[in-house]
């Protein structure tokens, strides 16, 4: 059974599966947001010429720029699921933020040459949408509003800012069909004199879908960047590093994301009188609790530090 044709494993399981397969899991979602993409972007398009609804056709062309962007979130987890090699020891792990960027901007790009464009069609005179395109609209809704909660439920089990970042996506596209819904009703109610309603509510969307675009943007760069995770997840390395058996105190303690896992580098201080074998034996087992009690962390750098205890005679 190939990748794209397993069953994709519920929200609930996705966190307890190994690197490997939560990449696979996340890849699955990216193709299948492909092929509904695919299908809807041909509706809108369609149905946009035959009912004169730019706002309708430009709906389309951006479900059609979400096949490009699923294929990136696609190639980025299929990239980030290799294995570490001599070049990346660390592994793979940044395509996955990279692949979340090149989405981000190519949201951003789409909502600014939508809005050059609805400018143009509030400009130019045309004929007032037809009736059946709201009923278009309403099966879109639905469908991506869908796929919306199944993947961002999964980006949140799974921890992938580019799984994350594919699903807002599809709610860019409700919010979207949301405002060419309004428009399309309101030029349809108003009549003669109302045939730009649909593309002043396509150029407002426009807002929704760039200020979306950021919001994808800002915390992919942050990754990219080595900015550390919430601090929850520092204080619980350090709590679960300070409760092993001859660790006397947690200095330094560091985390970063890469990809789908964490990376942590701590300090941590031991009785300088024990010999170099026991506190080698205290390290190893503070990198195989903090491993154990937190599975994403795939790898703990241990720092012996010795420090003088005080023992009671």
């Amino acid at each position: 059974m190939t990748d794209s044709t397993k069953p994709i494993p519920s929200a609930r399981t996705l966190a307890a599966l190994p690197g490997e397969n939560r990449y696979g899991a996340g890849a699955r979602l990216a193709l299948i947001g492909v092929g509904v993409n695919f299908a809807l972007a041909l509706i809108k398009v369609i149905a946009g010429l035959l009912g004169h609804c730019y706002v309708l056709i430009a709906d389309g062309i951006e479900s059609s720029l979400d096949i490009f962007s699923s294929l990136v979130i696609w190639f980025g987890l299929k990239v980030a699921a290799e294995p570490p090699d001599e070049e990346h020891p660390y592994g793979h792990g940044k395509a996955e933020p990279l692949a979340s960027v090149a989405v981000a901007l190519t949201v951003i790009a789409a909502a600014v040459g939508l809005a050059v464009e609805s400018i143009h069609e509030i400009i130019t005179p045309h004929h007032a949408p037809a009736p059946f395109t709201l009923a278009v609209l309403i099966g879109v809704i639905i469908i991506k509003e869908t796929l919306f909660r199944k993947v961002s439920g999964a980006a949140q089990q799974l921890g992938s800012t580019a799984v994350k970042t594919d699903a807002w996506h599809h709610r860019a596209d409700v919010l979207t069909s949301i405002g060419a819904f309004i428009g399309i009703s309101v030029a349809l109610i108003g009549g003669k004199g109302w045939e730009q309603a649909d593309d002043w509510a396509a150029l407002f969307t426009c807002g929704f879908i760039g200020f979306n675009g950021y919001k994808l943007l800002l915390p992919a760069l942050l990754e990219v960047m080595d900015t550390a995770p919430p601090k929850e997840l520092q204080a619980a390395v350090r709590a679960i590093a300070a409760g092993v058996p001859g660790v006397a105190e947690v200095e330094k303690c560091h985390v970063r994301k890469m990809g789908l896992n964490y990376y942590v580098d701590i300090h941590i201080g031991v009785d300088a009188d024990l010999t170099v074998r026991a506190g080698h034996g205290i390290s190893h087992a503070v990198k195989d609790t903090i491993r154990t009690v937190k599975p994403e962390i795939v790898d703990v750098l241990v720092h012996i530090e010795p420090i003088e205890v005080r023992h009671e005679r």
